[in-house]
């Protein structure tokens, strides 16, 4: 019985002496998830497709629309092409705390809309990379070495992440750091506008996960390769290919992963 949790991706192991080998690896699945509550498009969140109904009570405990003393909701599940939208009923009790939460949430999308309209609106078509990247991998290997010399917070703290600017030399240009993993990035992408500096051949660094949002965020800011020391999610790849992004994951000293030419 197949998983819906991890999918197998092939990839090319690329070592420091110029190797190259086939590897396969499982990647979580990562897919759009539509809270309704009350017939209410609350929130769309990126999640693995697993223990949903535990992630919607949790989720519920977090925006402060019931207590763990509270009868847990029961929680209607519907896969769509673009995700799953998961529906629940609130006690008539809980309307008001939950329509005064939505005026107030921050969100990408209007609180009127339906499920599967915040799907389409959480997976919009990407543009195309146009920039190019001339780091070849000892480069990034360069830039990996570095980075933590570039990680003044991370030294005083142990609880940041980086994002960096590497030249096609593997020369780190430029870091930010945060908590958030996609605050550090956005942090990058805006000094860089601010900046009016461009890629110039060179490449993100990022000390996370390769995320959907990162992915997203790599292709919006033109960005022609993303470099992540952890591993991807499913949908992390399969955006970063639709939109011609080059990625280099499980990036460390020893070895990283390309996809496949």
């Amino acid at each position: 019985m197949s998983d819906p949790a991890v999918t197998e991706q092939a990839f090319r192991r690329l070592t420091p002496d110029g190797g190259e080998s086939a590897i396969a690896r499982e990647l979580a699945e990562e897919v759009p998830i539509a809270l309704e509550f009350n017939g209410i498009g609350y929130a769309v969140l990126m999640a693995t497709p697993a223990d949903i109904a535990d992630l919607v009570a949790g989720f519920l405990i977090a925006e402060r629309l019931q207590s763990p003393g509270d009868v847990a909701v029961e929680v209607a599940l519907h896969q769509t092409d673009r995700g799953i939208v998961a529906r629940a009923n609130l006690p008539a009790e809980r309307t008001a705390a939950l329509l005064d939460r939505v005026r107030h949430r921050a969100t990408d999308s209007s609180c009127g809309l339906c499920g599967i309209e915040n799907l389409e609106q959480a997976i919009r078509p990407l543009p195309r990379v146009t920039a190019v990247c001339s780091a070849n991998e000892a480069a990034v290997f360069r830039a990996l070495a570095d980075l933590a010399a570039h990680q003044a917070l991370n030294r005083r703290t142990g609880a940041v992440h980086a994002a960096a600017w590497a030249d096609a030399d593997g020369a780190i240009k430029l870091v930010r750091e945060d908590v958030g993993r996609h605050n550090a990035f956005d942090k990058l992408i805006g000094a860089m506008r601010r900046a009016d500096a461009t890629w110039d051949g060179g490449f993100a660094l990022l000390s996370s996960r390769c995320s959907f949002e990162l992915v997203e965020k790599a292709v919006l800011a033109d960005c022609p390769l993303l470099v992540t020391i952890s591993a991807p999610t499913r949908l992390a790849v399969e955006r970063a290919a639709d939109a011609g992004l080059e990625l280099r994951v499980l990036a460390r000293s020893d070895a990283m992963l390309a996809l496949p030419r």
